[in-house]
């Protein structure tokens, strides 16, 4: 009889970082000051400033190089870092291989603020950990938000 895997861990960056050219940080002044002032002239001064924050905070957060984060899939659930997301909290799952920055586990949860976790996936262990899983979670077709694949196209 076969060992069964009890656990599954590795490491893996936040994000894709892509450094960010100095042309990048002018369109993103030029747009954010063009949409404050915009905002102010019509006589929206709270968007205009809530704009201008939204842009400052968007480069220094470009800026920042992405931290590594731990990974486990174990018996008793997800860990992300410290946080353990139990297989009870969790709804369905899905494997997407044809992702360019590499394979993702997608993860339906059943929180109302967090739907979806995206996990980057180890090529080699995928198989492991998708016995794992689907001892637990359901498979079911799961798209990645279109939100988060337009901040990984601007590098974020």
């Amino acid at each position: 009889m076969a060992e069964q895997v009890r656990a599954v861990v590795w490491e893996a960056y936040e994000h894709q970082h892509a450094p960010k050219q100095s042309e990048w940080f002018w369109i993103l002044g030029i747009m954010t000051l063009s949409i404050s002032v915009a905002s102010i002239v019509l006589g929206n001064p709270l968007f205009g400033i809530l704009t201008f924050i939204g842009g400052l905070v968007v480069a220094i957060l470009a800026t920042r190089d992405p931290k590594i984060i731990a990974y486990a899939v174990t018996q008793r659930g997800l860990r992300i870092d410290d946080k353990l997301y139990p297989y009870t909290t969790l709804d369905s799952f899905c494997i997407d291989e044809e992702t360019i920055s590499g394979p993702k586990l997608l993860i339906k949860s059943t929180k109302l603020f967090m739907p979806l976790l995206v996990i980057p996936l180890p090529e080699d262990t995928m198989e492991e950990i998708e016995n794992i899983i689907s001892e637990r979670l359901p498979e079911e077709h799961i798209e990645e938000p279109f939100a988060h694949k337009l901040l990984e196209f601007f590098g974020f």
